[in-house]
């Protein structure tokens, strides 16, 4: 059965490829039972020379450091009682906009309110523009009077959260064990190229593509994780049966904090990444480059796509929006084609 879900799931990406609007995709599926399938196709690399894409490349999974590593970290860390949701995050980062005490706001965020992008922070600033020093830039990330406005997906939300982290933990993040196939750059195995970055004046292939995380050292709590298909169904595969993380955190993920929003991830809403045809009961989010997770819990099935859509460039029209949506579709359908026949 998960052969020929994987098979129909991942016709919509071979016919992407045949189009030449993404160089190579990588899909997976697992079950929560345990059952995997695999398919991959295209190129990790078409520029300045082409490489085939395999199974064992790793990607650059961008945004899905949000929910695989730092929401993760975070849950985990509020489990042990090392911090409470409900509180702001100067439990943890005494020092956030210190020189206004009284009457700033970003005092009274809290570490709930970040993880369901419950703020006024801005979706994402060209912090890389003021330096590449990434102790003075966690500063100016703390010390800066952002502008309002109305709540928005935001990647400041979690670079703030990334910063608790580090002082909650007392080390940066990389100090934090990682499951096998996950990895912070450069890889240790063959990576997938991004794009040709203006700024860095190079191609990119196995360093972090955001420049904000580069410019912070490559390690935030937004983006710079890397991963192999193995390592994120791990991640799905641990969370569909329990053994990836706490009922605690469990909860927090499938339970609405502010609209579709949960603790990191999204549900299903209208128009969504993961497609209409999943459960109300389905959690997902993706990344910039052109990856992504979503996980069924009422059907008990979970399938990442990974693209290097940005590359060369990510000023070209990949139709990756629409590509993960019939991905999602014809993955649940199959599914329930599957279960009703019986397979």
């Amino acid at each position: 059965m998960i052969e020929r879900v994987a098979d129909a799931a991942f016709a919509p990406a071979l016919a992407n490829l045949a189009a030449a609007r993404i160089p190579g995709a990588t899909l997976g599926v697992v079950s929560a039972d345990g059952r995997r399938a695999t398919r991959v196709a295209g190129l990790a690399q078409r520029v300045p020379e082409t490489e085939d894409l395999t199974p064992d490349h790793w990607f650059d999974l961008a945004s899905l450091t949000k929910v695989i590593f730092t929401t993760t970290l975070i849950l985990r860390l509020a489990d042990k009682g090392r911090l409470d949701l409900e509180r702001p995050l100067t439990d943890a980062i005494p020092d956030l906009r210190q020189y206004d005490v009284a009457g700033a706001a970003e005092r009274r965020l809290t570490f709930r309110d970040c993880l369901a992008h419950r703020t006024f922070l801005p979706a994402v600033e060209p912090i890389y523009t003021y330096g590449d020093d990434p102790d003075r830039l966690r500063a100016f990330v703390l010390q800066r009077e952002w502008t309002h406005g109305p709540p928005v997906y935001s990647d400041i939300n979690f670079i703030l959260l990334g910063i608790a982290a580090e002082r909650l933990t007392g080390g940066p993040l990389d100090a934090v064990p990682l499951a096998r196939g996950l990895s912070w750059g450069p890889p240790p195995g063959p990576p997938v190229a991004t794009e040709r970055c203006t700024w860095r004046g190079r191609m990119l292939k196995g360093e972090v593509h955001d420049e904000n995380a580069a410019a912070m050292g490559g390690r935030t709590g937004h983006a710079g994780l890397f991963g192999t298909v193995a390592g994120v169904l791990d991640v799905a595969a641990g969370l569909l049966d329990g053994s990836g993380a706490s009922w605690f955190a469990i909860d927090q993920i499938r339970t609405p904090i502010a609209g579709h929003r949960t603790a990191g991830w999204e549900r299903r809403f209208d128009g969504w990444s993961g497609g209409s045809a999943c459960s109300p009961e389905t959690i997902g989010h993706t990344g910039f480059t052109g990856t992504g997770l979503w996980i069924d819990w009422t059907r008990g099935v979970a399938w990442t796509l990974l693209t290097n859509r940005v590359h060369p460039t990510r000023h070209a029209d990949s139709g990756i929006a629409e590509l993960r949506i019939a991905t999602g579709d014809a993955l649940i359908a199959a599914w329930d084609a599957s279960v009703g026949g019986g397979d």
